[in-house]
């Protein structure tokens, strides 16, 4: 079990306050996402669920239980960190046991455990390498895999990507993904980057100067945006945001309308603009458009095969049905 709820939790250090109040409830079992900017606080939350950290005010329960002023041994979580803080010296195999034998467990049951969790995480054939010896996915998998024998009733990792290149964080964030289909476990996620965010996420939880912004699904957040800074920050390329008159025939301050719901056409069109930097990615290109109605270029995505010109002429027609619109507050309207 691993439901979390937090009950109007605040952080202050010293003066400043950097959580305001706060309720958040996590399902038992549920991959939930905190994303959002540098500085947002996610990690700060993270660390308090933890137990890292004191919350300043409010409480957190976990299954149930009031766990706040519980220290983190006894809170039944286990923590994954940016950094993998393996034990260099260490063989793989003990650096996964070093937990358990500080627990004082009884040494078949950490066999079990590790070759258990080896197994899951592909590590079998490493157990008796050193972190020195592994690649930068494996050493994760490894910093992983010492969470997985605690059997925690629930997962926290705090940004564990970072560290690795391109092509290694799409294949961990499968492997995250796979690993939580098949555990079941309750996890939180730490990232900045909302495209982890999207592909891994149950749920959302999206933060700016410690406020939650909005919680829901990924695609809840992708259709849905609650105010403007969602808008902006859920979604890759971003939502176009466009403010004047163009919004004002829309009975709103802002309108949103995201780059595949605009149509592209060299002969007709609503807004006229000209093309700036291309974008080619194979399936898609990405335009960058100057037109009239924003003072920012407009982002438009098109087929892989389109090919246009630095300052060739388009017009821009956007899907009416899919256009968002936002009050003066930034609020959605309707």
């Amino acid at each position: 079990m691993g439901r979390i709820q937090l009950k109007s939790v605040t952080k202050s250090f010293g003066d400043v306050q950097v959580i305001p109040p706060l309720d958040l409830t996590i399902e038992d079992g549920e991959f939930t996402v905190f994303v959002g900017p540098s500085g947002c606080g996610k990690s700060t939350l993270l660390r308090l669920i933890a137990g890292l950290e004191d919350i300043t005010t409010g409480h957190i329960e976990i299954d149930g239980k009031d766990a706040t002023d519980l220290v983190p041994a006894k809170r039944g979580l286990a923590m994954v960190f940016q950094s993998y803080a393996l034990y260099p010296h260490m063989s793989v195999r003990k650096n996964i046991a070093f937990p358990l034998k500080m627990a004082k467990m009884d040494k078949a049951e950490i066999d079990r455990r590790i070759e258990a969790a080896a197994s899951v995480l592909n590590l079998t054939d490493y157990l008796d390498r050193r972190p020195g010896q592994l690649s930068g996915g494996q050493r994760q998998r490894v910093a992983i895999g010492r969470a997985i024998v605690r059997e925690p009733a629930a997962f926290l990792f705090d940004e564990p990507l970072s560290n690795l290149d391109a092509a290694l964080r799409v294949g961990m964030r499968l492997e995250i993904s796979e690993l939580h289909k098949r555990l079941a476990t309750t996890m939180i996620y730490v990232t900045h980057d909302q495209v982890e965010a999207m592909t891994m996420a149950d749920k959302i939880v999206v933060l700016q100067a410690g406020v939650i912004e909005q919680v829901g699904s990924p695609l809840e957040l992708y259709q849905r945006p609650r105010n403007t800074f969602v808008a902006g920050f859920i979604g890759s390329p971003k939502m176009n945001l466009i403010t004047g008159a163009e919004a004002q025939k829309h009975d709103a301050t802002t309108i949103g309308i995201r780059p595949e719901h605009i149509e592209i056409s060299q002969t007709e069109g609503v807004w006229k603009g000209k093309i700036g930097v291309s974008e080619h990615l194979g399936s898609d290109t990405f335009f960058h458009i100057q037109t009239d109605v924003s003072k920012e270029p407009l982002t438009v995505r098109a087929a892989g095969e389109m090919s246009l010109g630095y300052g060739a002429e388009v017009y821009l027609s956007p899907r009416t049905e899919h256009l968002h619109r936002f009050d003066a507050q930034g609020l959605r309207l309707g």
